[in-house]
């Protein structure tokens, strides 16, 4: 048997390093040479030795059972020998198995991950932060300048855009017959120098032309002036 110079830093047991033994001289594992093999395994321990590498007590049992059936293969009646042999050998062989399945399923599993089902946890809802006070109320401006822009508007600032003092063409005929119900006439300007905005003169110009239509006043130009004079009323 050639002598093993091949090493591995680790085994994982007397079996495997067995099993190593019987690869590096191909042997066949059914029909072991417990001596050739002996040799290969006490000198695989003692380089083990020589690299001051720990030697687990599993491996020392092993040497010394090899050596034992060894020892009860010389004598004249072995059968116990071949008991032992046949033991050994099945561990091997099922050693063997094992290892292969196992590598088997190192293709498809990992043992470096771990998963599980995702656990029901209640949220906590309560807010564990320190706050400098005057953050606290840089935040709320901020929040409330926020929440300004989306209120709506007030009405006065809409008051120069759509809103108007509503002034009724009624009002206004009222208004221009009591100013003429004592002169009898008056200048047509006179009538709207009291206007204070827009639609108080919009509605006192469309007065003057109701009364003009219905013939309770008539508007004349005397003296390069407008002159609004009124109507007696025709009685029937």
């Amino acid at each position: 048997m050639e002598k093993l110079l091949y090493k591995l830093d680790t085994f994982e047991g007397p079996l495997d390093l067995l099993l190593v033994l019987i690869a590096k001289n191909k042997l066949d594992i059914r029909e072991i040479q417990i001596a050739e093999l002996l040799d290969q395994y006490m000198e695989q321990i003692r380089a083990m030795k020589e690299q001051d590498m720990d030697i687990a007590s599993e491996f020392l049992e092993m040497a010394a059972r090899l050596v034992y059936i060894k020892t009860v293969s010389l004598l004249p009646k072995h059968e116990e020998a071949e008991e032992l042999k046949k033991e050994l050998t099945g561990q091997l062989l099922e050693y063997q198995e094992c290892k292969r399945v196992a590598e088997l399923l190192a293709k498809h599993f990992t043992y470096d991950l771990i998963t599980r089902e995702p656990l029901q946890i209640e949220p906590d809802q309560s807010y564990h932060r320190d706050h400098d006070p005057r953050e606290i109320l840089a935040a709320y401006l901020s929040a409330a300048g926020r929440g300004k822009r989306f209120l709506p508007p007030r009405a006065e600032a809409f008051s120069g855009i759509v809103t108007h003092r509503i002034v009724s063409v009624s009002s206004r005929i009222v208004y221009v017959l009591r100013r003429l119900w004592k002169t009898q006439e008056m200048s047509y300007r006179e009538l709207f120098e009291d206007g204070e905005d827009r639609s108080e003169l919009v509605a006192t110009f469309l007065a003057i032309l109701e009364l003009v239509k219905g013939k309770r006043v008539r508007v004349e130009e005397e003296d390069e002036e407008m002159v609004i004079r009124l109507l007696p009323r025709r009685t029937a």
